[in-house]
């Protein structure tokens, strides 16, 4: 009985500082000296907002948070508390504006901190520092005329996916083979890894690995935070051993400087005439693949979704893709002309990227006091930036939940509307990549299929951290008539 009473009291007083200091950080809107804080509610101490935020995301409607708070506060810039810090979101177009133009003058990128748990490697400086870094480099690799070169073997990739992964089948669930097209093209790209053993030792880790980035960084046992770290430790070794043989390959003439991104890592220096040392390398590599491989295979596999639920936008796609096959030879690749022609086709791409962006949106902090709207931002402060509130922003898109291609016909929307790829310095330099491993995508699946949802009314999605549907998408094939 007093063990009951003891914890009851413990429970009040702990219940009573948290009500208190809940009172006193409602009451902090002012900063001495610099003008008024944006309205809002810092939420519980610690946990903040941070339930709510999730919340939303669990339940598949991110911009919901954002949303809801623009309303209530009747502002489009409005202070919250996520991931243990004290933020301000930003909201709409010119709020991306003013976050984008002014990447490393006001703003800078940020990141939880577990992230350099699962990167220790940027510890050594910062993620900043090394994201700029990785930015140079790929760049040179990146950029639309280097993937020209790519398109024909992405295409050969893409033809011996599905027809290992799709033909000959009646039913198929979409997400994880669209993680395994993704994938397989990203190890191609940067490392050159083409043997299925290697690429299967490095993708089983990677469903923990993706899903610990924006978990709760408490690192004990059982915790997604703790299966990330494991998982990272794994494929950093297979990388080691991969990056090992690649100098001995490189010493021996049988690797080319220029193949890919990993060699350019190893033979490149720094301006003080230093090179990379090798888990640094792992650790680049282990970042670029789960970029190439996650909001790629997203986008893919929502384009399935609403190719089943919408068969005049399938239509409209297969036609235009059966054009550009009539026009080649029995057997030949699909070329960069081929993808300037699949004009249709992305406009259903980009429509599905408005409506289940892959990346919901980022951080940032700021990096000096300055003032945005009439209101304070503090140096420190966190800055959120989403994506999805632009997108489904009806002032911004009429009727949002409408799929609607033709809106990208033409100029498409104004500036700082549609950001799936972000913005400013610091958009995501595989914005080309990206575009043409979905449209080879596009293509192979609808010259092979029609497809239907084996859950017709089943639309639900999560973000976990990305949006996926909660089941994986399973579909049923019906294979042309040839």
């Amino acid at each position: 009985m007093m063990m009951i009473l003891f914890i009851s009291l413990i429970i009040c007083v702990f219940v009573s500082l948290i009500f208190s200091f809940h009172k006193k950080e409602k009451s902090s809107t002012a900063v001495a000296g610099g003008g008024p804080l944006p309205p809002g509610n810092t939420g519980w101490p610690l946990v903040g907002e941070s339930l709510h935020f999730l919340w939303a995301g669990w339940k598949g409607h991110p911009e919901k948070f954002v949303l809801d708070r623009v309303a209530k506060y009747s502002s489009s810039v409005f202070r919250t508390h996520l991931v243990g810090e004290k933020a301000a979101v930003l909201s709409g177009a010119n709020g991306n504006k003013f976050l984008f133009s002014n990447e490393n003058k006001l703003v800078r990128a940020w990141f939880p901190s577990g992230i350099d748990k699962i990167f220790p490697s940027s510890t050594r400086s910062s993620s900043e520092e090394e994201g700029i870094k990785l930015r140079r480099m790929l760049h040179t690799f990146l950029k639309t005329e280097a993937l020209r070169r790519y398109i024909g073997k992405m295409d050969r990739m893409a033809r011996k996916h599905f027809e290992e992964g799709w033909e000959n089948k009646t039913e198929v669930v979409v997400l994880p083979l669209a993680k395994d097209y993704t994938f397989q093209l990203a190890c191609r790209l940067f490392a050159s890894v083409e043997d299925p053993q290697q690429v299967d030792r490095l993708s089983k880790p990677f469903n923990l690995l993706a899903s610990s980035l924006f978990a709760i960084p408490i690192d004990l046992p059982g915790t997604p935070f703790n299966k990330g770290i494991k998982a990272s430790k794994i494929v950093r070794q297979e990388l080691l051993s991969i990056i090992k043989q690649r100098k001995i390959d490189l010493a021996e003439g049988k690797a080319s400087p220029t193949q890919d991104i990993l060699s350019h890592m190893l033979l490149t220096s720094d301006e003080n005439g230093k090179f990379m040392q090798e888990f640094d390398i792992a650790d680049k590599i282990l970042g670029l693949l789960i970029g190439g491989r996650d909001s790629a295979s997203v986008a893919c596999t929502f384009i399935v979704k609403y190719l089943a639920e919408l068969p005049h936008i399938y239509d409209g796609v297969y036609n235009e893709q059966m054009e550009i096959l009539k026009s080649k030879a029995p057997g030949d690749s699909l070329n960069w002309e081929d993808l300037q022609k699949m004009k249709y086709s992305w406009n259903v791409a980009c429509e599905v990227m408005r409506l289940a962006t892959p990346v919901p949106g980022t951080f940032r902090e700021a990096i000096a006091d300055f003032s945005y709207k009439g209101y304070l931002i503090p140096k420190g402060f966190k800055l959120y930036w989403s994506a999805t509130a632009t997108h489904k922003n009806p002032e911004i898109f009429p009727e949002p939940e409408k799929f609607d291609p033709s809106r990208f016909q033409g100029a498409g929307p104004a500036p700082y509307t549609f950001v799936p790829f972000g913005g400013g310095p610091r958009m995501c330099p595989g914005l080309e990549y990206a575009r043409f491993e979905i449209l080879v995508f596009m293509h192979h699946l609808v010259k092979r299929f029609k497809f239907e949802k084996m859950i017709p009314n089943d639309g639900k999605f999560v973000i976990d951290p990305m949006p996926i549907p909660a089941k994986g998408l399973p579909i049923r094939l019906l294979p042309h008539e040839k």
